[in-house]
């Protein structure tokens, strides 16, 4: 039997008012927290790779894209610093708050279907990992893949640059199986939907003017 989630959920003034169900939150279109983590290696000087997970293809929303390297809703009672089980439950890093740096917080709202309505202060932060990727230990109920893509070329894509960009990575079959590495050419439709705001965090943390 599924455990029933409980979140936080707020006005637009992220005052909170209450809590509701997950099922409840989205279907009511209820603010809520979420944690956002993205895994980079590089540097401004030798260039800043972005670390993309594949959605499973099961996924209620957004499934078989490509998305933040780790995220999750944030339950009733946590703070940010709590986001950081994600980290440990989808990609099996250990991670401790102190180790993230801080993006910033972005009110992201939009509709996914007519009974599915997201509203969301999402709480986004940098860890810095030059791990392999074969060597993460995914959650594969959530994840599929992993791709590292360079900075400069997904900042083109989602600025209309171009149309297409290289990820490289590799595909988990399976908790049974080894990795795969595959290289893909990907397009804006290849990842969940996020706002110019959204990614200008991200950049801005990263040293981008």
């Amino acid at each position: 039997m599924t455990a029933v989630e409980i979140l936080d959920v707020f006005n637009e003034q992220m005052q909170k008012t209450g809590t509701a169900t997950r099922e409840e939150v989205h279907a009511q279109g209820l603010w809520h927290q979420t944690f956002h983590c993205w895994i980079v290696s590089g540097s401004a000087e030798t260039g800043w790779k972005l670390l993309f997970q594949l959605r499973h293809p099961d996924k209620e929303t957004f499934p078989d894209k490509l998305d933040t390297s780790s995220a999750g809703h944030l339950m009733t009672g946590e703070s940010p610093e709590d986001g950081v089980r994600e980290l440990e439950e989808e990609l099996g890093l250990a991670v401790t708050f102190a180790e993230l740096t801080y993006c910033g917080m972005h009110r992201e709202e939009y509709r996914i279907s007519e009974h599915y309505m997201d509203r969301e202060f999402t709480h986004v932060y940098l860890y810095a990992c030059d791990r392999s990727l074969e060597d993460y230990q995914v959650q594969h109920s959530e994840v599929t893949g992993l791709f590292w893509i360079a900075a400069e070329s997904f900042r083109a894509l989602i600025s209309g640059k171009g149309k297409a960009i290289t990820a490289e990575g590799v595909i988990y079959p399976d908790a049974e199986q080894s990795p795969v590495i595959q290289e893909r050419s990907v397009s804006l439709d290849d990842f969940t939907a996020n706002t110019e705001a959204y990614y200008n965090l991200l950049f801005h943390a990263l040293g981008y003017k």
